[in-house]
């Protein structure tokens, strides 16, 4: 009966099912909200200005703090619009299933990216680092490495809150890595060199698979998880609509908000990596006296550091031909930005390991070493570790089995003593990250809630879409791989709606297949055009 006759009938209406979304957060809402706002930034100004004033920086300027505090601003803003922009999907399930009302959902969502952001192991930030040409990020204190920051973070957020206004849930690790491959061929392009030498394509296909391969791992396995639940669970209220605004029973409930808990957590632990990384790009470049070296190494690790190093260029040495190159620096980054092997790579690496080995010990430990020497330690550790990773692929170098060993045994070292992440800068994007969620989420969520199926959302399609969601983003963590929790969420829901049989809104889908195609190279085209715009102004 529809709803003309049900009134002609003199029948009540069937109560809406659809969520109130219009509800408006109080007061103790916003206070909260700000004060955690202002706590972060306070939070994150203490402890930079502890940090430089420990490293004993000296001030002879004031204008790369200035540049540092605006790319920090933009860098955790990118983390903020991220929030609202990518978790809607987390809540879209629990707030169109009534398991928990919309601010609830978007507060307890919150709460868990900030938890999971926390406890993220850093694997995936410095995956996107490697993404940029290596020379970038050896000047990155430099103009041009201002202007490489700059640019890819304003590509990602234009394109990001372009999307987020038209209600489109369009992928944040999509556009941050065609932002950072803009910037690179753009590099390239400016030098007098092929666009297609300014970036690590070898890294960037491996995460493009991960972006590809992530939705259709969504669509097929929410699918049938669908189809096994329904094989097994024979609850009959799992498979149908909300009535109204009911809450679904404690069971069901207790199942859509774990798979929120999840998706948050996990969307936490994979995005905020990414954040992390620009961060510690943009600290490393105008504060390496302070954030260059990892100054918390233990004195007995440092010591361990130095005898590998002089072990691995004994090793090398009895490997390589007796050639020393003029400059092994030229060497090591001639080799990482063209993957073209010389003879004398191998030298290179085992001049490069003596010298770093020896500045190290020189200071007892990497707190010691003077702020004016810290940039270049760090850079030849950067270079020599990159030379390492590439040599190691690629199989050249005719190393016997003692050498290989010894050189991953250093480049062990060499990672722990550059790529970490101080715990305010991941307490600060958990805080970007987290209150992003709370504002701007009613359009991707009505999208994601009304707009890919025919049919409202049933309690087994939402726990569905958001447990495959949770373990596809959770197992890209443990392998260091970024992927997109709008892509595996929206591709889930759509998985179960063909599952279901309930049909797809094919306008929906056009939309999101043509925002996801054109988010790589929308992105590439503003970055690079940013990138070369602020190298001028630089």
């Amino acid at each position: 009966m529809t709803t003309s006759a049900t009134h002609a009938a003199g029948l009540p209406a069937a109560p809406s099912a659809k969520p109130k979304l219009d509800h408006k957060p109080g007061p103790v809402t916003a206070i909260v909200f700000i004060g955690l706002l202002a706590a972060g930034l306070l939070f994150t100004g203490y402890s930079l200005t502890r940090d430089v004033t420990e490293a004993g920086a000296v001030a002879t300027t004031w204008v790369p703090y200035l540049l540092l505090g605006v790319a920090l601003l933009i860098a955790l803003g990118f983390e903020f619009v991220n929030g609202f922009h990518d978790t809607a999907n987390a809540v879209a399930t629990v707030i169109y299933t009534h398991s928990l009302p919309p601010n609830v959902a978007v507060v307890w969502s919150g709460f868990f990216n900030f938890l999971g952001v926390l406890v993220s192991s850093g694997a995936v930030a410095f995956g996107i680092i490697s993404l940029l040409p290596v020379e970038l990020i050896l000047q990155v204190g430099s103009g041009a490495g201002f202007a490489m920051v700059f640019a890819l973070l304003i590509a990602a957020i234009l394109w990001n809150l372009g999307t987020w206004w038209l209600g489109l849930p369009a992928s944040s690790s999509h556009t941050l890595i065609g932002s950072i491959i803009g910037v690179g061929v753009a590099n390239a392009l400016m030098h007098g060199r092929d666009g297609t030498s300014g970036v690590d394509w070898a890294q960037a296909t491996k995460v493009g698979y991960s972006l590809l391969l992530s939705p259709l791992v969504g669509f097929g396995c929410a699918a049938l998880l669908l189809v096994v639940l329904r094989a097994l669970v024979k609850k009959r209220e799992l498979y149908e609509e909300p009535k109204g605004q009911t809450p679904p029973p404690w069971w069901i409930r207790g199942l859509l908000v774990l798979t929120c808990t999840g998706v948050s957590f996990a969307h936490g632990s994979n995005d905020g990596q990414k954040g992390m990384g620009l961060i510690m790009l943009i600290l490393v470049g105008t504060v390496p006296m302070a954030y260059a070296l990892n100054r918390a190494m233990p004195v007995e690790q440092t010591v361990q550091f130095t005898a590998m190093a002089q072990v691995t260029q004994h090793s090398l040495s009895g490997n390589a031909v007796l050639v020393v190159p003029a400059d092994a620096r030229k060497v090591l980054s001639d080799y990482v930005r063209t993957k073209a092997y010389t003879p004398e790579v191998v030298p290179a690496l085992a001049e490069m390991a003596g010298n770093i080995g020896a500045q190290v010990q020189a200071h007892g430990s990497l707190a010691k070493v003077p702020a004016a020497a810290v940039a270049n330690v760090r850079n030849d550790m950067y270079l020599t570790s990159e030379a390492i990773r590439l040599l190691d692929k690629s199989g050249e170098g005719k190393l016997d089995a003692q050498s290989k060993a010894n050189l991953k045994a250093f480049k062990s070292g060499i990672d722990d003593a550059t790529k970490f992440i101080p715990l305010w800068v991941k307490v600060a994007v958990a805080i970007a990250l987290g209150l992003g969620t709370m504002v701007g989420w009613k359009r991707i969520v009505v999208t994601v809630g009304e707009k890919i199926g025919k049919t409202h959302l049933t309690y087994a399609q939402g726990a569905s879409a958001e447990l495959v969601a949770m373990l596809t983003i959770g197992a890209a963590d443990i392998y260091g791989l970024p992927v997109s929790t709008t892509h595996v969420l929206s591709s889930g829901v759509a998985g179960t709606m063909a599952a279901n049989r309930s049909g797809l809104q094919w306008s929906t889908i056009r939309n999101l297949l043509m925002a996801w195609v054109l988010t790589m190279p929308a992105a590439i085209v503003l970055s690079g055009s940013l990138y070369w715009l602020f190298t001028q102004l630089f």
